[in-house]
């Protein structure tokens, strides 16, 4: 039996991910403080549950009739071919095709799941550009979503560059030029007061994950406003593509509050609002009114996945609603979680504790602030008082090392403030302080420059080097660099892919510190479990259970942080 999503091998892909899905829903039956939702449907079962039961609905090449009855969906016809959901193509069976009224409608041969998917690998090898590959991926998901999900399953670790970073971040630039059919919610700040409407508009009702940005950073590409549609509607295709999550249980959605990118205002193709962005006491009522109406709608367990605000909102609004709603950000602590998965990596080449580390970071937004304050709690947990912890980061941001003379410094920062001299400059940053890692995440390229690199090489036996900007254009250094630079002594990571580096017949895979290895699990976890609200802490125990069983299935990989030969679905 067949049912609305589940292709071959859906559950393979769903206990490669239960892993650290068991961890979670482990963390939160461990007798801590934290409410619990069970609702009905809710499970590993309740996952791969789909809207409308299609026994019998399957996929063979020959044409034969599946055994068993069959039971109609509620589409018929030409609306079924036009319906994503349920189109299958020419894998439609002659038995399917009378049933359903579409005999005749299809060509009269009949073409499996499997050879339609080489035929669209072969379509993507043809296309000249990522851009153009990406622009297939959509169309193919807007046509038949199963073929599309059945080819990100197989075929992930090609195309994850493709509908995540670090192509979708070009996407979300030229998003307005390429837009043809929309996906997920759009919802404007004038829609205040009305927002529970529009989210019944949205056909499916058991929505057990909400993927939601109002576009003002997105990546390290700044204010994209309505067009950073593109991220949510990524991220949602990982849920499924990594952890089988089904595609109905996923809510993409762009809270548009206008833009202050001049650029998309004076560009007739933009789609979104004509005006500069809402703040203030408004922006707070709208996002606390979405929320409400989010939680309303689908129950108080729904998951509420912030993704790519703007530094001034991120930290606020995560800290607001923590507490009291399943919630978490992505590029805080789902970024903080795989870099310390990283870093934890990286101690069985450098042969010590976290704790006998220094760390310098370029960047003093969400991403760095996120990872400082995750390391300072594995720190914790090892024994050592979170202000020695402190002590152990230093932090450059637009204006140099993070120092307490200067005023006004957000709480967040004020932690890291070190009692030195006011230094604009990294690479005396580095001499000074001689950090055995250096983490970047600052969205400005080529900054790890050479000399930089040469000194974190000299002051270290195997120095821990991240650049974790995206997409690749903003990298710090690249991997050719890193290595290079550092006479093949660096332990690498980067946040969009780098290809491997061959020098003197010795190959290094560069690591890749990308979210995907934990937000999928993660959101996976916390559905199964229906928890409605998601601590610090799991963070911290995602990223060691995922290094453990990563590292077990690599065990035989000496120089291994992230990225070695197992599939990302399997993390």
């Amino acid at each position: 039996i067949v049912d609305r999503f589940r292709f071959s091998a859906s559950f393979r892909v769903l206990l490669n991910s239960i892993m650290l899905a068991k961890s979670v829903s482990r963390y939160f039956a461990s007798g801590r403080r934290i409410m619990s939702d069970h609702r009905p449907g809710v499970g590993v079962s309740g996952m791969l549950r789909p809207r409308v039961q299609l026994s019998g609905f399957s996929s063979s090449s020959s044409g034969q009739d599946a055994p068993g009855p069959l039971s109609v969906p509620e589409k018929h016809g030409m609306d079924l071919l036009r319906d994503p959901s349920f189109n299958k193509g020419m894998a439609t069976t002659l038995k399917e095709r009378q049933s359903l009224g579409i005999h005749g409608l299809l060509p009269p041969n009949f073409i499996s799941q499997d050879a339609q998917v080489e035929r669209c690998m072969k379509h993507l090898s043809a296309k000249p550009t990522d851009l153009e590959k990406y622009i297939y991926l959509c169309s193919l998901q807007d046509r038949n979503e199963r073929l599309f999900f059945r080819l990100l399953k197989d075929h992930l670790e090609e195309l994850m560059p493709i509908i995540y970073t670090p192509t979708v971040g070009l996407a979300c630039q030229k998003y307005g030029l390429l837009f043809r059919r929309p996906r997920g919610l759009f919802i404007t700040i004038h829609d205040k007061g009305h927002i529970y409407d529009i989210l019944k508009n949205w056909p499916v009702k058991n929505v057990k994950a909400v993927c939601f940005t109002d576009g003002e950073r997105i990546l390290g590409l700044g204010d994209q406003g309505c067009q950073g549609m593109g991220i949510p509607v990524g991220k949602m295709a990982l849920y499924t593509g990594c952890a089988a999550i089904n595609p109905q249980y996923c809510l993409p959605v762009t809270l548009d509050v206008g833009t202050n990118n001049q650029e998309l205002l004076s560009d007739p193709m933009y789609i979104g609002l004509r005006h500069k962005r809402v703040t203030g006491e408004a922006y707070d009522e709208f996002i606390d009114e979405f929320i409400s109406a989010c939680k309303a709608r689908y129950g108080s367990s729904v998951l509420m996945h912030f993704e790519d605000f703007g530094n001034h909102h991120a930290f606020r609004l995560l800290s607001k609603y923590l507490n009291n709603t399943c919630c978490f950000n992505d590029d805080i602590q789902g970024t903080a979680s795989v870099a310390l998965a990283g870093i934890l990596g990286s101690l069985r080449i450098t042969k010590n504790k976290i704790s006998d580390h220094t760390f310098v970071f370029l960047g003093a937004g969400e991403a760095n602030l996120g990872i400082a304050e995750l390391i300072c709690l594995k720190m914790e947990k090892e024994g050592i008082p979170k202000e020695e912890a402190y002590k152990k980061i230093f932090m450059l941001d637009s204006r140099g090392l993070i120092v307490t003379s200067r005023p006004n410094l957000t709480e967040h920062k004020l932690h890291f403030a070190k009692d030195m001299p006011a230094c604009t400059s990294l690479e005396e940053v580095i001499k000074n302080v001689k950090p055995t890692a250096l983490i970047g995440a600052a969205a400005q390229p080529k900054t790890f420059t050479k000399e930089i690199v040469e000194e974190m090489a000299r002051n270290n036996e195997r120095p821990i080097i991240f650049a974790l900007s995206n997409p690749t254009s903003k990298a710090e250094c690249s991997a050719e660099e890193a290595y290079k630079w550092s006479n093949n002594k660096a332990v690498f990571a980067s946040g969009s892919p780098f290809p491997r580096y061959e020098q003197d017949g010795v190959v290094f895979e560069p690591g890749q510190g990308n979210n995907a290895y934990i937000f999928p699990a993660v959101a996976l976890g916390v559905m199964c479990c229906g928890s409605i609200n998601i601590p610090d802490e799991l963070f911290l125990q995602a990223a060691r259970r995922s290094l453990i069983w990563y590292l077990r299935k690599i065990s035989q990989w000496a120089e291994c942080t992230l990225d070695c030969p197992t599939s990302r679905r399997q993390v």
